[in-house]
């Protein structure tokens, strides 16, 4: 065991970056196989549903919660996909993350933007609780043409 595992394991704030911190690489790689690992079993998952928006819907499983980000890239434009992290607390178990994120709707090509916030939990180094609080207006308006 390393020194940073020791620490990991004594310290949950330690423990809860690294998590965070590998959810955003595999997010980033758009690695689902490593996203799935990441979520825990059973996910406490808060995104504000709205049927216009087509990756958008109630999740509870680490597969369901790993594939949103799949469904998000089929109807966004890589290209034009943008996200910020301008600020990441840590306290014991949980994260909270905030930044700015923006992007275009394939099918309707119109952009949508906003801040966002993103409460984390992490328990035993996978994620147990994602909410998710962004423009939801701005980008189901991107999604109805």
């Amino acid at each position: 065991m390393t020194t940073t595992d020791a620490a990991h394991r004594t310290d949950p704030a330690l423990a809860t970056r690294a998590t965070v911190e590998a959810f955003f690489a595999a997010r980033a790689a758009a690695d689902t196989e490593r996203l799935t690992r990441l979520f825990a079993d059973e996910v406490d998952w808060v995104l504000a549903e709205n049927p216009v928006v087509p990756w958008i819907r109630p999740r509870r499983t680490a597969a369901e919660c790993a594939v949103q980000f799949e469904e998000l890239a089929a109807h966004t434009v890589a290209e034009d996909a943008r996200g910020s992290l301008d600020t990441l607390l840590v306290d014991g178990t949980d994260a909270v993350l905030m930044g700015h994120l923006s992007g275009t709707v394939r099918a309707t090509g119109t952009s949508f933007e906003g801040p966002y916030a993103l409460r984390l939990t992490v328990e035993d180094g996978r994620i147990t609780r994602f909410h998710l609080y962004e423009n939801s207006l701005s980008i189901a308006a991107a999604c109805t043409p």
